[in-house]
């Protein structure tokens, strides 16, 4: 006779993908986890604003026009938007994503795991670095001009909104990394050389990341004469090494540096 306990995992992990291969998960997918259970409410929540507005246009009084209704225009969006970003990162988790492959499904199990871990640290973690930095200029820019809404019956204070949006992708690099190492852990190789290996791309482009924004920092307060829009140009480390028909910013080959010299180091501790 199947235990209760066991027999109600498994109709829970039915209806609820985080309790699939529960005790697998470590406390980051735990974490995202939580976090998406909780942001989930946020979709009931949309339905009763997409139900009050369409019952205040069909059937309220008749000097409540379209335009008067714009903060409820606004609140869809962003609630859609911070629940549709942090879903991201609970499909992340649970791998209850939508995945269009006819070959993976007849992988074997292992093949499976290689094929997601490449798939994370090579595709999907670099990316969400990427999406983040640019957001970031959206988002200080929306604040430095405190951005509100473009009807004067919305919600104001937008630079609110950016500033999630761009925190949601900082919760979905860490959904990514937290999986992989989930999947390191079930291939049987935690050490800092294989987090290295399969992160490669996204530990090179977030030290270019760290390195830019220190020399940009670095220029900003040793000069602070210099016009801010330029700094990324003019500024310390900025230059651009030529060599053929190419060029390169110093900051980028600091970065690569960096990246070779932490690998080293790291395959040295693996071989000790």
């Amino acid at each position: 006779m199947q235990d209760p306990v066991q027999e109600l995992g498994q109709v829970n992990s039915v209806s609820d993908p985080g309790e699939i291969d529960r005790d697998t998960h470590n406390s980051g997918d735990r974490a995202i986890i939580g976090l998406g259970n909780l942001i989930a409410w946020l979709f009931p929540t949309l339905m009763l604003v997409i139900v009050a507005q369409v019952f205040l246009r069909n059937f309220g009084r008749a000097d409540i026009g379209p335009g008067n209704q714009a903060w409820l225009d606004d609140m869809q969006w962003w609630l859609y938007g911070i629940a549709c970003l942090v879903g991201i990162a609970y499909a992340v988790t649970t791998n209850s994503h939508v995945r269009v492959d006819i070959l993976y499904d007849n992988y074997p199990k292992p093949k499976q795991r290689r094929v997601d871990m490449f798939a994370l640290g090579w595709l999907f973690l670099p990316f969400s670095l990427l999406t983040w930095d640019v957001t970031f200029h959206y988002a200080v820019t929306s604040v430095v001009a405190w951005e509100g809404s473009s009807s004067p019956n919305g919600l104001h204070n937008l630079w609110i909104l950016k500033c999630l949006v761009n925190v949601c992708l900082i919760v979905l690099a860490f959904a990514i990394v937290s999986r992989l190492f989930r999947l390191l852990e079930q291939q049987g190789d935690t050490s800092g050389w294989a987090k290295f290996v399969w992160t490669l791309p996204s530990v090179a482009l977030a030290l270019n990341l760290i390195v830019f924004y220190a020399a940009w920092w670095l220029t900003r307060i040793t000069d602070p004469e210099m016009n801010p829009r330029s700094i990324g140009r003019n500024g310390l480390l900025m230059a651009e090494i030529e060599y053929g028909p190419y060029e390169t910013k110093l900051t980028v080959i600091v970065a690569l540096v960096l990246t070779a010299i932490l690998g080293a180091v790291l395959y040295v501790r693996r071989e000790r």
